[in-house]
């Protein structure tokens, strides 16, 4: 199910509000549970069994690690991770090492394993399984204490607000609210207004950007111009996406009483690629950070092996994202980029070259992270540099993107990002009225086509 449809707004969400506010505050976790499978289970009622797998490994192995010895711990600890990273290798990954096995070793009979590749991967599987093995190892380390429910447990596993793309939650994080939350009138507002604002990202921005995106990257050989707006319209789309995804669910997760880690904060206004990576996709960084980063040496190990560390992680984060060569490769150039600015800082210039050096960068990495495949890439970045002869055919794709409309749409999505502001708790009559007249063009925009689902739900 997707934030962006009828049956979500008009159906599922006035029903789950309905009946988590009628029930007794007892009861209303495991209604919680209840809804957050349903939501889960109405695209693939397979993909349950995986989750309940995970959440019930992970829930039974960590009651027994407080009381444990060391070896016991240890013990308990890689039974968690495993029973968490299997499913995740085996439906994500097997498929893509299947076929690289074939493409570059050549085993005799490698190519009998190729129906892994059509195993239909569990929507959102990449984010939770993250949440589980941060939850083990915070036990482990006696940072966190195990949930003694299952109840609240699944909760925290299955929140169907943050389920599918994030943010990335710890159980430490989240475990005040499953035992004793306080909902508001006021909480709910604002969250209402929050879930506004980030159902416009989508409906109004990201969508249409990711139009304009689309016709560029399916050409066989735009144009140089045509290329560029694609490229920038792709751009904001992913950022639009995925940042009013997450706002969504933190907006939701204020009307059910919950309060969810803020995931992104103006990440193309940030002035290098270390100031990006801790302004987009917070949740995620964080996590390499204190589960890769940190216990790999941080930066404490010199400049050199830590420029190794990032590059490694790196190339950890771009494979997370999708078991194909284009993402290992997005990964290793952030990698490289993080770590020669590590290894050769750059200082002097001013801000706003730098905030535009940055976001060159970044923007050129995402034709490696949009492509199809590495090839497509190389074609694209031949067409950005007009080194491809577009052929009698360019014409219309040049008219199909280089419109006046497209330059507009562009324009208002760059002065989103430059003047947008962190999420406000607190809203006057007038943003209402704003937020208000904005819900109803969304309901528009939505009951006229088919919203294409959030881009990071692949992930």
């Amino acid at each position: 199910m997707v934030f962006t449809t009828p049956i979500f707004v008009y159906g599922f969400l006035p029903v789950m509000l309905a009946v988590y506010y009628l029930l007794p505050r007892p009861a209303r976790n495991g209604w919680l549970a209840v809804g957050s499978y349903l939501f889960y289970g109405l695209g693939n009622p397979s993909c349950i069994l995986v989750l309940l797998f995970c959440t019930t490994c992970t829930f039974s192995l960590a009651l027994f690690m407080p009381r444990a010895g060391m070896r016991t711990r240890q013990l308990l600890l890689l039974c968690s991770i495993l029973s968490n990273l299997g499913p995740l290798a085996f439906f994500r990954y097997s498929g893509f090492l299947a076929c690289a096995t074939r493409e570059l070793a050549g085993i005799p009979g490698s190519e009998t394993l190729s129906w892994l590749g059509a195993i239909a991967i569990p929507i959102g599987i990449s984010f939770y399984t993250l949440q589980a093995l941060s939850y083990s190892i915070d036990v482990y380390r006696g940072e966190t204490k195990p949930a003694t429910r299952l109840v609240d447990f699944a909760v925290f596993m299955a929140f169907f607000p943050q389920l599918i793309a994030g943010p990335i939650v710890r159980y430490r994080q989240m475990a005040p609210d499953l035992r004793n939350r306080t909902e508001s009138r006021h909480q709910f507002a604002n969250g209402m207004g929050v879930f506004i604002i980030g159902l416009a990202k989508k409906l109004l921005l990201a969508d249409p950007c990711g139009a304009v995106a689309d016709q560029a990257f399916g050409a066989a050989a735009p144009d140089m111009l045509s290329a560029w707006i694609g490229l920038l319209a792709y751009s904001f789309q992913i950022y639009f996406d995925f940042s009013g995804y997450s706002e969504m669910a933190i907006g939701l997760g204020m009307m059910f009483g919950f309060t969810l880690p803020v995931n992104f904060r103006s990440p193309y206004r940030a002035t290098s690629l270390r100031d990006f990576w801790r302004r987009w996709h917070i949740t995620l960084g964080s996590w390499a950070r204190d589960y890769l980063y940190i216990p790999l040496g941080g930066s404490r190990v010199g400049r050199w092996r830590t420029a190794t560390n990032l590059l490694l992680i790196m190339i950890l984060l771009g494979i997370w994202h999708g078991a194909a060569w284009q993402f290992l490769l997005w990964g290793l150039l952030h990698g490289l980029l993080l770590a020669g600015e590590r290894v050769a800082p750059g200082r002097g210039l001013p801000v706003i070259l730098r905030t535009a050096f940055t976001f060159l960068l970044v923007t050129l990495a995402w034709v490696i992270f949009r492509a199809q495949s590495p090839a497509e890439a190389l074609n694209y970045y031949a067409s950005l540099a007009g080194a491809t002869n577009p052929g009698a055919a360019s014409w219309w794709t040049r008219e199909l993107i280089v419109t006046w409309e497209h330059l507009a749409l562009l324009l208002l999505a760059a002065l989103v990002i430059w003047k947008e502001q962190p999420l406000s708790k607190n809203s006057t009559r007038a943003k209402w009225v704003l937020l208000t007249a904005l819900f109803w063009i969304c309901l528009v925009f939505m009951g006229s086509a088919e919203a294409p689902p959030f881009l990071y739900y692949y992930f």
